[in-house]
């Protein structure tokens, strides 16, 4: 288990702040739990409560199932570190080109997942997209925008057609890349990309056995994704989220330290 080479000031934060620092730790280290980790690279946000412009991302270099609510960073808009007991390469600017953009656009969302996986890359590779096959599949069915690989997203200008592209939606497939999941809350971001995941590996697992795949009706699968807005708006991603928080709560070092 990694140190944390600077130690935090706990009198300058916030309890509302100290809360979200626990969240989004708990929510890398149950990315890494799922195994939707690739090294050191991906981010995940939060918007820090009660400070405009403020948000909390990882300390570039710490791996995922290691994250402690000490390791993360406040930034700004443009990615530059807030936290007066950090340097400025403590984080990887270019990595919050993504997030920077939806959270700016979207004061709807406070949390933003990005992953490279196995499954949400092969998906994002595939002229299709996310096929309506799945129940997890369905959750997402015209809720799911696409955005156009540009390259490794270090341009400015790309964030303008990252909003456009995701429009109104909680999820987007990054085209030749990976996957991008928000929400209203950690808990919620958790529940969007964990479906959305799951999605993709029963997608190319049934592509894989070479079979005709079978599609439900237009009907059923806009009831489907009615169906999952409902459970959202009943608060059920929070029990599922305050059930996940067990399967780390045992961590040799505690994600709230």
């Amino acid at each position: 288990m990694h140190d944390t080479l600077l130690k935090i000031d706990r009198s300058k934060i916030s309890p509302e702040e100290w809360k979200t620092r626990c969240d989004l730790a708990a929510l890398y280290r149950l990315l890494a739990h799922f195994r939707m980790t690739d090294l050191i690279d991906t981010h995940i946000s939060a918007r820090v409560p009660g400070e405009e412009g403020h948000f909390l991302i990882n300390c570039y270099g710490v791996l995922f199932h290691e994250m402690r609510a000490s390791d993360l960073i406040k930034i700004d808009h443009e990615g530059n570190v807030v936290d007066p007991w950090r340097g400025p390469d403590s984080v990887n600017r270019a990595g919050f080109n993504i997030h920077s953009a939806i959270h700016a656009a979207r004061p709807d969302i406070d949390c933003v997942v990005h992953t490279h996986t196995s499954a949400g890359i092969a998906v994002s590779a595939q002229e299709q997209g996310l096929l309506p096959i799945s129940q997890h599949a369905l959750k997402f069915y015209r809720r799911l925008g696409y955005h156009t690989y540009e390259g490794i997203s270090l341009n400015p200008d790309e964030r303008a057609r990252l909003v456009a592209d995701l429009g109104p939606h909680m999820a987007m497939i990054l085209r030749n890349h990976g996957l991008l999941a928000t929400g209203g809350s950690i808990a919620e971001a958790f529940n969007q990309i964990y479906f959305l995941e799951r999605a993709c590996q029963a997608q190319v697992q049934a592509l894989a056995g070479g079979q005709a795949l079978r599609f439900p009706t237009e009907a059923v699968c806009e009831l489907t994704a009615q169906q999952s807005d409902d459970e959202i708006d009943q608060q059920l991603h929070q029990l599922a989220w305050n059930s996940a928080l067990r399967l780390i709560a045992n961590d040799p070092v505690d994600y709230r330290s």
